[in-house]
């Protein structure tokens, strides 16, 4: 397809968000690309819906309509869902009347329609007296009408999918899933009915493969999937090696039409892609953009926009645990920069304030607040007490004035020493009553913790459409090294599926990748973490991260492995770390007794800390795997399982 085609592109993509454009403009720049334009071309409306918001959903694909009607194309295609907006979650339980809404609204878009077909995703009532009460349809309009439904069949309900909980799998007659574009055959299925392939998994959730009985009994010409499907770790590669495989074994071109944009937690990187009938990519289009994408499903050499950096490297990888994190930086820059703009944006607020104690979890924070809503709309706060370093306050000021963030200093002394005598009052009478005094307590480390966390509601109470951040990251939310109503309150926590060693990394990342090289200063990524809450009494010093918990390379390997590969203390007791093997390239050897010590001291906090992950803010899934509330849920009470395998006999000794 003629190149100029996507500069003109663009002009639509600005005038859909700005709309700057007259009549007789839109009229002149639809002809010009009309004639560039080879005959059975598709838009692809790669676009980014609000859950909830039917009548917005709706007014921003009538835009889109509105241009694939000028140019005159075969037919536009939205994502899954796109009129309500996925996920939806219980809403459409608690007020059905959103249902009644997006279809009362996708009556009228029918109306705007002419000879191009508009593919969309909806939510249709299913009125059998029997199963859930929706179906996840996809709704064909043209000619002022609704010409078809086709209903998903394949209901995930894993991670952070509950589709099952709300909709009800349509029964798969291939014929129902055909439409005409033009002169073609297309075979159309939503989302999860493409994830299913016998030949590609070597488990399958599902025992039908919609995709399979739609090209064996109906033979189209290529196949429609409309889409809304989340980014995280080595979800591209696999998504690419997927829908490449299910085109070259069926010998079917596939179009794969991605949502992009995010909710709370979930966020779709876009993406929307061609693959032929030999599994060759021919058209990709933007990632992490709404884009008006033109294909032409016959043409070999479309236009593909590149991935994320670093992705195309890992397309055929295995999965493997690495400290390497490069690879995966930019997509998880991108992810977390559209986390927070449309959490942001959508929620109606504005602006963030944040701690900034001169570590790395506040810096890198700091650093994606700042690029994600502008440095104006975000104020960092420097709250020192007695222990804090001199170091770390300079750093938090230098980083504020690096990034051109607010900033202000204001010194936690006063209200540590106030809350401090409250407490020896109010604990020396109920000691009176209950024996059960702790002789060590993390009392004086939380006061810190939860004064500073005081003065960041109280600035968001006291400013408009301002949200406090909460900073903490994955490997020590896992370890429960957070603190309750501290450092993990807030309305946002960008970073808490970010493993510690990636979050180094991405530190580096950022100073050499933004347009403003070097704005994180080197002493805070080359500073050992430590949250300068308590004194460690062998060193007379802060009491550093690792010297409460372990090595961060070992400690991010145990998550990964409990994550993805189910392993218990036996199985990793067993297994040999990359930070064990990087110890061996050092002449030295990690003892049978402290690996031990160090997993024993990982699942018993990890067992405590089950109710701190249950009240974590919102926050974007990042990782392969995550313990967000949004995928992972675990009772509480399971917190005093045995992690470790026992025999038989070992087993009966515990009934003796």
């Amino acid at each position: 397809m003629d190149a100029n085609i996507y500069k003109l592109t663009e002009i639509i993509d600005n005038d859909i968000k700005n709309k700057n454009l007259s009549e007789k403009e839109k009229l002149k720049l639809a002809n010009d690309i009309k004639k560039l334009l080879p005959q059975k071309s598709i838009a692809v409306a790669q676009i980014n819906p609000t859950s909830g918001d039917v009548k917005g959903n709706a007014k921003k694909a009538l835009e889109w309509i509105k241009w694939a009607n000028l140019l005159e194309v075969d037919a536009i295609v939205f994502p899954e869902m796109y009129m309500i907006g996925y996920p939806i979650g219980d809403f459409i339980d608690r007020f059905p009347i959103v249902v009644e809404e997006n279809i009362e609204w996708l009556k009228v878009l029918a109306t705007k329609t002419k000879k191009t077909k508009v593919i969309i995703g909806f939510v249709e009532f299913n009125k059998s007296k029997t199963g859930k009460k929706y179906f996840n349809s996809v709704a064909i309009l043209a000619n002022g009408k609704i010409e078809k439904i086709i209903r998903k069949t394949l209901l995930p309900n894993y991670a952070e999918f509950n589709d099952y909980r709300h909709f009800e799998p349509d029964f798969v007659n291939s014929e129902s899933h055909i439409l005409n574009i033009g002169n073609k055959k297309i075979g159309l299925v939503v989302c999860e009915d493409g994830w299913n392939d016998f030949d590609f998994f070597d488990k399958n959730l599902y025992k039908l493969d919609p995709v399979q009985k739609i090209v064996e009994e109906q033979h189209p010409d290529y196949i429609i999937n409309c889409s809304a499907s989340i980014t995280r770790a080595k979800k591209e590669q696999l998504k690419h090696n997927m829908l490449s495989f299910a085109a070259k074994k069926h010998k079917t071109p596939i179009v794969y039409v991605n949502q992009v944009g995010s909710g709370e937690c979930l966020s779709f990187e876009g993406a929307s892609r061609v693959y032929d009938e030999n599994g060759e990519l021919t058209y990709m289009a933007k990632s992490y953009e709404e884009q008006f994408f033109i294909i032409n499903v016959n043409d070999k050499e479309g236009k593909i926009y590149p991935l994320p950096n670093g992705l195309e490297k890992t397309l055929k990888e295995q999965k493997a645990f690495s400290l390497d994190h490069e690879p995966d930086l930019e997509r998880t820059y991108l992810t977390i920069i559209q986390s927070i703009r449309d959490y942001f944006a959508k929620t109606g607020f504005k602006r963030a304030v944040l701690g900034l104690s001169g570590g790395l979890d506040s810096t890198v924070s700091a650093v994606l607040l700042a690029d994600a809503l502008g440095a104006e709309n975000v104020f960092g706060i420097s709250m020192p007490s007695k222990i804090t370093s001199s170091e770390s306050k300079n750093d938090a000021k230098q980083l504020a004035q690096n990034l051109s963030i607010n900033f202000t200093e204001i010194s936690i002394k006063d209200m540590y020493d106030t809350t401090r005598e409250k407490f020896d009052n109010v604990f020396s009478s109920v000691e009176n009553k209950w024996d059960c005094r702790y002789k060590e307590s993390f009392t004086n480390d939380n006061i810190q913790a939860r004064s500073r966390a005081m003065i960041l509601w109280g600035i968001a109470n006291e400013f408009g459409s301002c949200l406090p951040i909460a900073t903490s990251d994955k490997s020590e939310l896992y370890m429960g090294y957070a603190t309750i109503n501290g450092d993990m309150s807030g309305g946002f926590a960008p970073l808490a599926d970010v493993s510690k060693t990636k979050l180094f990394a991405l530190a580096k990342w950022l100073n050499k990748n933004r347009i403003q090289k070097d704005a994180i200063p080197v002493s805070i990524i080359e500073k050992r973490p430590g949250a300068e809450l308590a004194i460690n009494p062998k060193t007379g010093k802060p009491l550093l991260a690792e010297e409460a918990l372990m090595p961060y390379e070992f400690l991010d390997e145990i998550i990964w492995r409990v994550e993805n590969l189910q392993q218990t203390i036996c199985d990793m007791e067993d297994a040999e770390f990359l930070y064990e093997k990087h110890l061996k390239t050092q002449g030295k050897v990690l003892s049978k007794e402290q690996k031990q010590e160090w997993l024993t001291k990982f699942f018993r906090r990890m067992s405590t800390a089950l109710y701190k992950w249950m009240i974590m803010p919102p926050s974007p899934i990042v990782d392969a795997r995550s313990i967000n509330k949004s995928e992972y849920k675990q009772p509480i009470i399971s917190s005093k399982i045995n992690y470790k395998k026992t025999s038989i006999e070992e087993k009966l000794a515990e009934l003796e």
